[in-house]
C-alpha cells in the first residue's frame, strides 16, 4: 500500500492526488496545485520544468482518478475508524490531511493550501493530521506547546512557564529545542556508528587472535612433539648402546670361561692318558687357579652408574612445578552475596548491581572474597588464575575463618589484608605483596595475564608467579598449622570498568607425580 500511495502521490503538494491532471510529460498534479501555478505566470511543469502550450488545456485523468477512488476505498477499509473530516467543508466534508493546532481545526487539501498561500495564515502551526487535538496541547491550559523546558525536558505552553508548573525554569523555542535534540540525536548515533565501527574491529582482531592462537599452538605443539621424539631417540640409542655393550660384556666373559674350561678338560685327558700308559711321575705342568676377579661385571656396574649419572642429571629438571598443578573449585558458600560463581564453580566476577546499589567502598575492600572448597595441609600445590586484562584484583591464600571441623565457614570471609592471608594485589598498574598491615610494591616486567601460585606446606613457603613466563615474583614465608584455602578477590566493579571475571587455568588429566615417583617412575 505504501508503493501505490508514492505513485498517487502530488510532486507538488506531497499528498494523494485530488482530481489529478496528467501534464504533456506525463507528470500528474492534483488540480487545485496545477492551477496554482498557471496563476503566477507561464503554464510549465513543476517537476521537470518544461513549458507548457498556451493552449493546453486541464483535463482530468480518468484513468488514474479511477485508480485514487480505489485506493481511497481500500484505504478507508482499513483505517475508517481514523478518518477525519475538514472543519471547514461544510456541505460535503472531505478528508483531512493536516491539522492547524492555532485554529483547532481539521484541513482537507484545499484548505491547507489556503494556509500555505495566506500570509495571515503561514504562522499557523500545522501538523499532521490527528483525531486527538489535546494530545498536542497543554493539558492544563490548553494552549500551544511552543517552549521547551530544559530543566524537566519536556514540552510546555508559555503559561506553564508565565505562571504555571514550569515558573521560573528555562525554557526555549520548542523547534529550536527540536533542532538541538535532533542535532544531539545526530552526534549519539554518529558516535555509537563510530562505537559499532570500533566494535566490529575489535571482533576482527579477536579473529586474527585467535586463528594466530591455535596457528601458534599447533606450531609450538609440533615443535615440541619433535624435541620429544628427538630425546627418545636419543635416550633409546643410549639404551640399545648399553644393552649392546652388556651383551657384548656377556659374550666376552662367556668365551673366556668357555676356551679355560676346555683347557682345563684337554689338561685332564693328558692327566688320564699318562697315568694309564706310564709308571713314571707325569711331567706336566702345575694347574693354574682361576682368578674369580676376572669375572667380575665391573663394566656392568660401570654401564649402570652411567645410567644413575643420567637419571640424576634429569631429575634436576623434574618434576617440574606444573607436576603439582591443581584446579581450586570455589566454594559458593563462601561467596560475598556480591559476587556471582560460575556453575561449574572455576569463574567468579562481581554481580552486575541496580544502579541503586551502585558500590561506594574502593576496589581493593578485602571482605569480596570467596574461598576454594578445598584445603591444603600437606604436601606441594600450584594453581593458576587466569586474570587478563582486570585493572584491580587480589589473589592469596588465607588460614580463615573455618569451622572446627577445618571446613571453610559459611559466612562470607573478610580476608584479604590480615594477619592470616598472604596474598597479591593489583591496582591501576602496580602490583602490591600483602600480609597483616605490611605492604611491598613488586617489580613487575611484564603485566600478569595469569597468576601462578606455589604453597610448599612442609618448607612453610609460598610463592607467586606470572605463570607465563614462570618468573618469580614474589614468596612468603608461612609458617602455620592450620589448612590453608587459596582465596580469589575479584574486587568490585567501577564503572563497568572492573567486571571481567577470574578464571581457574585448569589442565585435563594432571599428571600425578607423587604416584609416579611412589611407582619408581622418573
Amino acid at each position: 500500500m505504501g508503493t501505490v500511495k508514492e505513485t498517487l502521490k502530488c510532486p507538488a503538494c506531497q499528498d494523494v492526488l485530488t482530481d489529478p491532471v496528467q501534464l504533456p510529460c506525463r507528470h500528474n498534479f492534483c488540480q487545485t496545485c496545477i492551477q496554482t501555478v498557471c496563476e503566477k505566470g507561464p503554464l510549465f511543469c513543476p517537476e521537470c520544468q518544461i513549458l507548457l502550450p498556451s493552449n493546453f488545456t486541464l483535463e482530468i485523468n480518468a484513468s488514474l482518478q479511477s485508480k485514487l477512488k480505489d485506493f481511497v476505498i481500500q484505504s478507508s477499509k482499513k483505517t475508517s475508524s481514523t478518518v477525519v473530516h475538514c472543519d471547514h467543508c461544510i456541505e460535503t466534508p472531505k478528508e483531512a490531511i493536516r491539522t492547524c493546532l492555532t485554529c483547532d481545526a481539521s484541513l482537507c487539501q484545499a484548505h491547507a493550501l489556503l494556509h500555505q498561500q495566506r500570509s495571515a495564515l503561514r504562522d499557523h502551526t500545522v501538523v499532521e493530521v490527528t483525531q486527538d487535538l489535546l494530545s498536542l496541547k497543554c493539558k492544563e491550559h490548553r494552549d500551544e506547546l511552543k517552549l521547551f523546558c530544559l530543566e524537566e525536558k519536556v514540552p510546555v505552553c508559555c503559561l506553564c512557564v508565565l505562571v504555571g508548573a514550569h515558573k521560573n525554569h528555562k525554557a526555549v523555542q520548542l523547534h529550536d529545542a527540536c533542532t538541538d535534540l535532533k542535532s544531539m540525536l545526530e552526534t549519539t548515533v554518529s558516535e555509537l556508528l563510530q562505537m559499532r565501527c570500533e566494535a566490529e574491529n575489535a571482533i576482527k582482531d579477536l579473529e586474527f587472535m585467535y586463528t594466530q592462537t591455535v596457528m601458534s599452538a599447533a606450531d609450538f605443539r609440533e615443535r615440541l612433539t619433535d624435541k620429544y621424539n628427538r630425546i627418545r631417540v636419543v635416550l633409546d640409542g643410549d639404551e640399545r648402546l648399553m644393552m649392546q655393550i652388556i651383551d657384548a660384556e656377556e659374550n666376552c666373559t662367556t668365551e673366556w670361561l668357555e676356551a679355560q674350561r676346555a683347557t682345563m678338560e684337554a689338561h685332564i685327558n693328558e692327566i688320564d692318558k699318562l697315568r694309564v700308559s706310564s709308571n713314571e711321575p707325569p711331567k706336566l705342568a702345575p694347574v693354574q687357579q682361576i682368578d674369580k676377579e676376572l669375572c667380575e661385571p665391573d663394566k656392568l656396574r660401570t654401564i649402570e652408574k652411567l645410567v644413575d649419572d643420567l637419571s640424576v642429571a634429569l631429575s634436576q629438571h623434574f618434576p617440574r612445578m606444573w607436576s603439582y598443578f591443581c584446579c581450586p573449585v570455589l566454594d559458593l558458600k563462601t561467596a560475598h552475596p556480591k559476587l556471582e560463581i560460575s556453575h561449574d564453580g572455576r569463574e567468579v566476577c562481581w554481580r552486575v548491581q541496580p544502579e541503586t546499589d551502585a558500590p561506594t567502598t574502593p576496589p581493593y575492600d578485602s571482605q569480596y572474597s570467596v574461598l576454594a572448597k578445598k584445603s591444603f595441609t600437606t604436601g606441594q600445590h600450584y594453581w593458576e588464575v587466569i586474570v587478563q586484562e582486570k585493572p584491580y584484583w587480589l589473589i592469596g591464600v588465607t588460614t580463615g575463618p573455618v569451622n572446627e571441623d577445618h571446613g571453610p565457614s559459611s559466612k562470607p570471609p573478610v580476608v584479604g589484608v590480615n594477619n592470616t592471608s598472604w596474598c597479591i594485589y593489583h591496582g591501576e598498574g602496580q602490583y602490591l605483596a600483602c600480609h597483616d598491615t605490611q605492604e611491598k610494591q613488586l617489580k613487575v616486567g611484564r603485566k600478569v595475564k595469569k597468576l601462578g601460585i606455589l604453597v610448599n606446606i612442609q618448607k612453610g613457603e609460598l610463592s607467586f608467579y606470572n605463570a607465563d613466563s614462570m618468573t618469580l615474583l614474589h614468596s612468603f614465608c608461612v609458617e602455620c598449622k592450620e589448612p590453608l584455602f587459596p582465596m580469589f578477590n575479584p574486587c568490585i566493579d567501577v564503572n563497568g570498568l572492573n567486571r571481567q571475571p577470574f578464571t581457574m587455568f585448569w589442565i585435563k588429566d594432571p599428571w600425578d607425580w607423587g604416584v609416579s615417583i611412589d611407582r619408581g617412575e622418573v
